[in-house]
């Protein structure tokens, strides 16, 4: 487990390849069970406590799906999108063009971010790139930049790591994928790929990481398969 946590995070590194993401949007929900959901559930914990107008954080913005679902359902909210991979960022301003006056991207990670404050943030399908150690850091660097109260929506992957129970996991993810149309063995790749390269975590210690940030009110919002998503409080 040490040694995995501990690997550089070379899933990460395709965000890098231009022509291994000109796909990209057709990817999110072939492995993500009710990835469309997802993104109407944040919006939805964002409206509970974010006004009309407001200026938002979004980490891992690459590709613009969720900014995009986001600037759709609130005309008045402004965004600030974060992601260290420029041709992610690239699809995100061609998805972006008709709210392109609302949304400013920055290359980089989260301490390239404006220090705020900001009334809300998400994180969505991110933080599992991350070892505890840089998740911790992360997650207080985004606490440190929103207002008091503000929410913050994350989902990543996050499941039981102990044997047999994380192999069975991982088993369904790349079962969902070739239920979705993956060829089976892309399906069967990413499975390996996920299990060796991503940092994941049991969905107990991510919430612990959370509370260790400064967050409160960590309530459990979203589960499907080998994906958790929280919302919690500044």
């Amino acid at each position: 487990m040490a040694d995995r946590e501990q690997a550089p995070p070379r899933f990460a590194d395709d965000f890098a390849d231009a022509a291994k993401i000109a796909g990209y949007a057709d990817g999110p929900p072939r492995f993500l069970p009710g990835f469309a959901a997802l993104h109407q559930m944040t919006i939805i914990l964002l409206q509970e406590k974010v006004a009309p107008s407001a200026d938002l954080l979004v980490l891992g913005a690459g590709g613009g799906l969720e900014l995009d679902a986001m600037a759709r359902a609130e005309a008045g909210w402004r965004f600030v999108g974060v992601d260290p991979a420029r041709p992610m960022l690239d699809l995100a301003r061609a998805r972006l063009v008709e709210n392109a006056e609302r949304v400013a991207l920055v290359e980089g990670l989260i301490d390239d971010a404006p220090p705020g404050p900001f009334d809300g943030a998400t994180c969505l399908l991110t933080l599992h790139f991350l070892t505890p150690e840089e998740r911790l850091q992360t997650l207080r660097a985004l606490r440190s930049r929103l207002r008091p109260g503000a929410p913050l929506v994350i989902t990543h992957g996050s499941f039981p790591q102990a044997e047999p129970e994380r192999e069975q996991w991982l088993a369904r993810y790349a079962a969902f994928a070739r239920m979705s149309g993956v060829p089976a063995d892309q399906a069967e790749l990413a499975r390996a790929r996920v299990a060796a390269e991503v940092n994941m975590l049991d969905p107990a210690e991510d919430e612990r990481l959370l509370a260790e940030a400064g967050f409160s009110q960590i309530s459990l919002f979203f589960a499907a398969f080998t994906w958790r998503g929280w919302v919690a409080t500044a």
